[in-house]
């Protein structure tokens, strides 16, 4: 990882192991200047050529991603479903990942309007943003790519209202204490009345607060399952706030597409390992 500091992201990779045999990723900071809007860049490097197409499972997150790949460049909205992109060729290119709350500055119009849609990179950046994709496919290192998508950022970025503030906060208060599994309890621990943070998120994240809530705690759900295959899902249940294991597990399918057992096993699969150079 390359100097982003470490706080609570759903990040979600399915199969991680598997996934670092078939592509690199690093991760950089943001200019100074982006700090407040921009979590960190992902940088993606994969060689498919003569090998059969990947296709990566990601769990849906709260972030907005900008993303510029060839055939998979736009602005993707926070997502409710799995994403899935297919892997083949030889490709590098770059992602944007924009802290929960803060994309609405670049952005004309509510976040929830662009939720689990992808919207073209020149309808929220303006024409400028096609000499800086192509920029981005021809660097020819990864701090080359980061420049370039940094300085068409700063010419882009507005500063954040209050409510953006706010709404920020609000995620960051999630990540920063999985006790909270209700809404009730996020909207003591900000002070906001449950309406005020229903309309924070729809105008500032893109989704509900619960959904917030259930990403980061299912998301905490897959790392485990990941890491040590078959746990204890009921005992799992109960410190992800869960009333019953099958509530839960009815969560953990409808966010990931797999039932928990299902999930760890292909958390767990291990096909064509081959050495790679990813640093995450």
């Amino acid at each position: 990882m390359d100097d982003v500091g470490e706080h609570r992201i759903p990040r979600g990779i399915v199969a991680e192991a598997t996934a670092r045999t078939m592509f690199t990723l690093t991760r950089h900071a943001p200019a100074p200047e982006l700090a407040e809007f921009v979590e960190y860049h992902w940088v993606l490097h994969w060689d498919r050529r003569g090998k059969p197409p990947h296709e990566q499972r990601v769990l849906p997150n709260l972030s907005v991603h900008a993303t510029f790949f060839p055939g998979a460049s736009g602005v993707y909205g926070p997502m409710h479903d799995v994403f899935s992109h297919r892997l083949e060729g030889r490709v590098q290119g770059l992602g944007v990942r924009f802290r929960p709350g803060c994309f609405r500055a670049f952005l004309d119009g509510p976040v929830s309007d662009i939720a689990d849609r992808t919207v073209p990179l020149v309808d929220v950046f303006g024409p400028r943003v096609i000499e800086a994709a192509e920029s981005v496919q021809i660097a020819t290192d990864d701090a080359q790519m980061v420049r370039t998508i940094d300085n068409l950022l700063i010419a882009n970025r507005a500063g954040l209202s209050i409510a953006a503030r706010r709404a920020a906060e609000a995620v960051e208060s999630i990540a920063r204490d999985p006790g909270i599994t209700r809404v009730a309890q996020l909207c003591a621990d900000t002070g906001l009345t449950t309406r005020s943070v229903q309309r924070l998120f729809a105008e500032h994240v893109g989704c509900t607060p619960k959904w917030a809530i259930r990403i980061y705690r299912l998301n905490d759900a897959a790392q485990r399952i990941a890491a040590e295959g078959e746990p204890d899902y009921a005992g799992l249940a109960v410190r992800l706030g869960y009333s019953d294991q099958s509530h839960f597990i009815r969560d953990f399918r409808a966010v990931t597409g797999q039932p928990p057992g299902e999930y760890a096993r292909t958390a767990g699969a291990d096909t064509e390992r081959t050495p790679d150079n990813d640093r995450t």
